[in-house]
This record gives C-alpha cells, structure tokens and sequence, in this order.
C-alpha cells in the first residue's frame, strides 16, 4: 500500500512540474513582442519628418523683394518693392507682375481729389462689379501705410479662366488708393482667398513711397 501511495505522489508531482513549466514558457514568449514595463515606444519615431506643402498661391517666406520706378506712363513719382522674378507686362498707366496665381497691379492716375470711403463705395466698386466676375463681399476702410493715410479696398472675384486647364480659382483683393498732389497710385494685390499672403502683402504696400 505504502509503494503505490509512493508511485501516485511521483506521477502527481511529474504532471504539477509539467504545468507550471508550460505556464512559465508561455508567459515569457507573450512578453518578448512587447516593452517592458516603464519603457516608452514611439510610433514612427524612425520616419523622416513630412515635406511641408503650402497651400496654392502662398508666397514663400524666403521670397526676394526688389525696388520698382516706372520709367512711362502718366504717373511716375512713386516707387515700392515687387517679389523678384515675377513676369512683368504694362498696358498704359498700369503695370502688373504675375507669378502662378497671384498678381501685383499697379496704375497712376491723375486725381484732384483724394480718394475717401465715399468716393471708393460709390464710384469704384460699382465698376469693379461690372469688370470681375462673380464680385462679392467689398469692404471700404482706412489704414496706414509708411506712405500715410490711404483707403483701402477688400473683395473677392473669380479669376480669368486658365487657357491651358480651363480652372478658375476663387481671389481675394487688396485694394490700396495712394493720393499726393494730384495724383493717385491704385496698388491692386490679389491671390487665392485660401492663401495665407499677409505679410507679403503687407511688405509690398508698405513699401510704397511718393519721390
């Protein structure tokens, strides 16, 4: 009696070392995929950082700027700066320098009186309205530029149409109406409504300076 009671203690303790080695095993194999406790995974810490994109029509931030004089047409005692590079074409008083969607537009003009919110809200937006497509939203303001007082212009239009895609893309205008002595220079500063320009914009129209 006393050798069976041996023989079943033998078998019991063989299958209680069996189990927990198997249970031992198992746990290390489940935490060898996995941190151990107090580290810290980054996910993609590894990946190079995303190629920033900037939004159709922004203007880099390492844009150049250039000074411009006009050399013809009705009024030439102003100068400001441009982006560099941009293609320039003029067509009487007006000069204009376009670079993909955005467009610098400047026109002297012989003018007795000085433009005020009146005068830009009852005579300026009606013809714009009739020239833009799809004008909306104008708003008449004064503000102050190194120049001085000025009025200023803000709206939205559609653009011409693209000869080669046919896309049209939605603008939003800036415009500036600088008066001296009889004359008056309308600086016109337009790109995608999307695109963030403020301080390109703000670079060009503060530049403006009567000589």
């Amino acid at each position: 009696m006393a050798a069976h009671t041996r023989a079943y203690a033998v078998v019991g303790l063989t299958l209680v070392a069996t189990v927990t080695a198997g249970c031992s095993g198992s746990g290390s194999h489940a935490g060898s995929g996995s941190p151990a406790s107090g580290s810290t995974t980054v996910s993609g810490q590894n990946q190079p950082a995303p190629t920033e994109s900037n939004p159709p029509g922004d203007i880099p931030d390492n844009q150049v700027y250039v000074s411009y004089r006009p050399t013809g047409g009705s009024f030439t005692g102003f100068t400001l700066k441009v982006p560099e590079g941009w293609a320039r074409t003029s067509q009487g008083g007006t000069t204009t320098f376009t670079d993909k969607l955005n467009t610098v537009r400047i026109t002297g003009v012989s003018a007795s009186d000085a433009p005020t919110i009146g005068s830009v809200t009852n005579a300026v937006i009606p013809r714009l309205r009739s020239q833009v497509p799809k004008f909306s939203s104008p708003k008449v303001s004064e503000v102050t530029r190194h120049a001085g007082r000025v009025v200023l212009l803000t709206y939205q239009g559609d653009s011409a149409k693209d000869p080669v895609t046919g896309k049209v893309v939605r603008d939003a205008f800036e415009r500036y109406a600088f008066h001296r002595a009889g004359h008056e220079v309308d600086l016109t500063l337009s790109g995608p409504v999307m695109a963030d320009n403020v301080d390109p914009w703000r670079i060009v129209s503060d530049s403006f300076s009567w000589r």
